[in-house]
């Protein structure tokens, strides 16, 4: 989840400030602390400090110049955020220094190990060991840097992106991957490159990247060299053009990453429908070839984490209803460690991430393609690790998303899952002339989807108003039905990661098994009622609230409101199937609104990341 940045160079480029520049935009995958080390005149400077990348600048003297640096901004993972414990970390002579992302799982051991050998540890980090556990091989055993760094991760089990320098030889950088994520930008002259967790960071002058090979060292000296971790032996990577929208990590205007999102959603939702209608049928070149493993496949189960889980959720609706297939929709974190005796490899597991590298995703598709079903991926990211692991898939093309809060990419993942749908029972329609009405009316409806969620977002006033109003209250309660409980999850989720409030997403009869045990008069009620089908019982547990105090915000689309309610917003009438995308709209704009009234920093929510790429 941290985000780590390097830059060497063999021109005049100041490494500090490109490597500066680079942490700045890198910042949405932690602001516990940041820092940067750099050499200069056979000296090593190491500047590192709690906060954002602002507050580190501060401390950062403005003369610094060098040609090679590296830097990190942090998730915590092991030990709380402070100066100790933030990156880099530097051995006791300032010899080496390294920033990491990732968790060396086996550190404590190896730790009393060092110890032994008279090693003193400064941090709190499992960083620390593996920099000293390099340094150890490199000093006591007398080997190359790259061939210290070999033995030292033979002995490491985790999963780790770092990036080292040696003020003995300064013009070496050296860097390793298993896990986590990190790309390699060239400049047209290859006399710089860039190392990062995210190539967005690269600079527009950058047309090549490497995305480095898993289970890989690279040393960068005047050329890019990669190593396999195992052998050693030198191994092939492949340069391929960088495909940045600089536009995406600006924010244009707007106060806040994510609020520039929820804003992008039409024009993301576009993209993602962008080529893949064709008439009355759906076309995925990502799967091709995949028509008759669909149509075979009994059972289908999609894995996922927070946000993505929610879409998926909405996923398991559409194909179960047009497809007749069983769907599961399983955390990947539980899948991952469950037995699964009951799957088989005519089975299909489908990975949805945003990022393309969550790890539990990750590993629990690893675990799928080990019992032999076939493992396809949705996510966001162009040549993530998900995209190399899994044999097809789909991407969402819905832009980058630098909000922590994802909101661009749920809507086109809900999108595409409907889509999907669509293009797994595309081929047996005809025989159906109630589905085939059906079929044609929903994909006049995708085609149209971008312009109802631009009337979706003229809530936003009224989101505002209402945000404004009940800014004191701590207590939320979500309610849907069918394709609109995953939304009422995804609204609570919403308020518990930007307001840190208690906010709880039920299915909306649920309410009488125990739930409502929470209603009084402090309690609001955000009434999910875009489903014509079930408007009636909706307003009924709208009742079972007011009865008991709590007030209603209720999203609707139909005639037949319930009156008795605090709040109503009107948004456009569409199939039930598409009520999800116009329904989570408004809410994503209260949670917004609501965390800005209540002073919280909206694009960096407490103890939250972008990508979770540690388990």
């Amino acid at each position: 989840m941290c985000g780590i940045v390097g830059f060497i160079g063999y021109g005049d480029k100041n490494a500090v400030f490109e490597t500066i520049m680079a942490l700045e935009k890198l910042e949405y995958r932690g602001y516990d602390s940041s820092g940067i080390a750099y050499l200069h005149n056979n000296t090593a400077f190491l500047t590192k400090q709690p906060g954002c990348v602002e507050d580190l600048l501060l401390k950062i003297d403005p003369n610094s110049y060098s040609n090679n640096c590296i830097g990190h901004t942090r998730w915590a993972t092991h030990g709380k955020p402070s100066k100790r414990n933030a990156h880099p970390h530097a051995t006791f002579d300032l010899r080496l220094s390294i920033v990491h992302n990732g968790i060396i799982e086996n550190y404590l051991a190896l730790k009393k190990e060092l110890e032994a050998k008279r090693y003193k540890f400064l941090s709190d980090t499992d960083t620390e060991v593996l920099l000293y556990l390099i340094y150890d091989h490199l000093v006591k055993d007398k080997v190359s840097l790259k061939t210290a760094v070999k033995l030292a991760l033979s002995r490491v089990v985790g999963a780790y992106a770092f990036i080292l320098i040696d003020k003995e030889d300064p013009d070496v950088m050296i860097c390793g991957k298993k896990g986590s994520p990190l790309a390699i930008g060239m400049s047209r002259t290859e006399d710089h490159f860039y190392i990062a967790s995210d190539p967005i960071v690269f600079p527009k002058h950058i047309e090549n990247v490497i995305y480095v090979k898993e289970n890989s060292i690279v040393k960068i000296k005047d050329k890019v060299k990669t190593y396999d971790i195992g052998s050693g032996s030198v191994s092939r990577h492949k340069i391929e053009k960088l495909q940045n929208n600089w536009l995406d990590i600006e924010k244009n205007g707007y106060e806040y990453f994510m609020q520039k999102e929820i804003y992008e959603q039409p024009k993301s939702i576009k993209n993602t429908i962008a080529g893949r209608i064709d008439g009355y049928r759906i076309v995925f070149g990502g799967l091709l070839g995949y028509e008759k493993i669909f149509e075979k496949a009994k059972h289908i189960t999609i894995i996922a984490c927070g946000t993505s889980w929610n879409a998926a959720q909405i996923g398991k609706y559409y194909i179960e209803e047009f497809c007749n297939k069983k769907v599961s929709v399983e955390y990947a974190s539980e899948f991952r460690y469950s037995d699964k005796k009951n799957i088989k490899p005519e089975d299909i597991v489908i990975g949805i991430s945003q990022s393309g590298e969550t790890a539990d995703t990750l590993e629990a598709l690893k675990k799928a393609k080990d019992k032999g079903c076939h493992i396809i991926g949705i996510c966001n990211s162009v040549n993530s690790s998900i995209s190399r692991l899994t044999e097809c898939g789909i991407y969402l093309k819905a832009g980058t998303e630098i909000g922590v809060a994802s909101t661009k990419a749920f809507t086109s993942q809900v999108v595409t899952l409907l889509m999907l749908s669509l293009w797994i029972s595309q081929n047996d329609y005809h025989n159906d002339h109630v589905y085939n009405e059906t079929r044609k009316m929903l994909i006049q409806n995708i085609n149209d989807i971008d312009v109802l969620v631009s009337k979706s977002l003229f809530t936003d006033g009224k989101m505002l108003a209402i945000a404004k109003e009940l800014k004191d209250v701590n207590k939320f309660i979500f309610i849907g039905r069918q394709y609109n409980y995953p939304v009422a999850l995804e609204g609570a989720l919403k308020m518990k990661e930007l307001c840190y409030n208690h906010a709880e997403g039920y299915a909306a009869a649920e309410l009488k098994h125990g739930p409502i045990a929470l209603v009084d008069d402090n309690t609001v009620a955000i009434a999910v009622n875009n489903n014509v089908r079930q408007t009636d019982k909706m307003n009924s547990n709208i009742q079972e609230i007011k009865s008991r105090g709590g007030r209603i915000i209720n999203i609707d689309c139909s005639k037949n409101t319930s009156t008795d309610v605090d709040y109503n917003i009107q948004i456009p009438i569409v199939h039930s199937c598409l009520s999800p995308i116009m329904s989570v709209v408004p809410l994503q704009l209260f949670a917004y609104h609501s965390a800005v009234f209540r002073g919280k920093n909206v694009d960096r929510p407490r103890n939250l990341a972008k990508s979770v790429t540690v388990e």
